[in-house]
């Protein structure tokens, strides 16, 4: 493994109270717990923000702070 860090996008739901553990991996999403509601959303925005990513012709490690905010805005705007 190199010294090279990879950006990945984190999603955390804290709002599961049927006993289900819930553990979505992407190639640069992590999505863990939720209610089965709360973690399909989280599922929804990684796509998204990913699709989005595409269309500027960037990753998440290419993309600055600023545009994956603006991305997330974007995709949290559309609920």
């Amino acid at each position: 493994m190199s010294g090279k860090s990879k950006k990945l996008l984190l999603g955390l739901g804290l709002d599961n109270h049927d006993g289900h553990t819930r553990l979505t991996r992407g190639e640069n999403f992590h999505l863990l717990g939720g209610s089965q509601e709360t973690h399909e959303r989280m599922q929804e925005h990684a796509i998204k923000i990913n699709e989005k990513l595409k269309q500027r012709d960037r990753t998440l490690d290419s993309a600055t702070h600023e545009e994956i905010s603006e991305i997330v805005r974007e995709v949290s705007s559309t609920d």
